[in-house]
């Protein structure tokens, strides 16, 4: 995969940075963040699975469809890479999956045949705990983490625990704790009002999603309280993509 420029990285950081606000969107900067990874390494795929309070990881947030599909893919068969990388608190890189049939009988195979190459996972960490996970998946043809790009994932993904923590939360894991099972609870919402749209509007569940979070920074309203909105207010999923 492709290094990237410092300037590049400069810019995503002062991003991540401009959500640590008192109320940033947490969902919506979940997805942010999958989407300037997988811009940053030229990757095929990037999805974010989180740690709710009873420690069990689940998906909140990937590049696309298909990413979100082996994100899945990875929770329901309890294998991957982002499950060897939360469960040891290390990274798992430059992993095969044509090869890696022996340690992900069930996952690897079927990533595989999806047409991905590669399988690498970073964990998200405070301090000592682990809260969550970063998987990033190369398509056939890409090349395999250099030295810097681990580098500069592993990075990031330091960014996202501290914007996680919001900075003025660190001191309390218990509002981190509430942040995520609320966004937990916002999935679901956020699933129903992109098959919503995407009905609605004739278009692909990816094409609803992206035109939901447009949506939602014109309207300067939250992610979630735009999917709610669209699960309640008649009409509204209709508007959303203006023809």
């Amino acid at each position: 995969m492709t290094t990237v420029s410092a300037e590049r990285l400069a810019s995503i950081f002062r991003e991540v940075a401009g959500t640590l606000v008192d109320d940033f969107d947490l969902v919506d900067f979940l997805h942010t963040l999958t989407d300037r990874a997988t811009n940053l390494v030229g990757a095929a795929a990037t999805g974010l699975l989180m740690a709710d309070p009873r420690g069990l990881l689940r998906y909140m947030a990937a590049s696309d469809e298909n990413a979100k599909l082996l994100e899945l893919l990875q929770l329901q068969n309890d294998e991957g890479p982002g499950l060897d990388a939360f469960t040891t608190g290390r990274p798992v890189v430059n992993v095969d999956l044509g090869t890696a049939a022996g340690r992900w009988p069930r996952f690897a195979p079927r990533a595989a045949s999806a047409g991905y190459r590669s399988a690498h996972a970073f964990p998200l960490q405070v301090r000592r705990q682990v809260i969550g996970v970063m998987n990033v998946f190369g398509a056939t043809g890409s090349g395999d983490f250099a030295a810097a790009d681990v580098s500069v994932m592993q990075a990031l993904t330091d960014v996202a625990a501290i914007g996680l923590l919001q900075a003025r939360t660190i001191r309390q894991s218990e509002v981190l704790t509430e942040q995520l099972q609320s966004a937990l609870h916002s999935r679901i919402v956020i699933e129903q009002s992109k098959g919503a749209v995407a009905q609605a509007c004739g278009v692909t569940v990816g094409e609803a999603f992206t035109a939901i979070r447009r949506y939602a920074r014109e309207q300067n309203r939250k992610l979630t309280d735009v999917a709610y909105a669209i699960t309640t207010e008649p009409g509204l999923a209709a508007r959303i993509i203006t023809r």
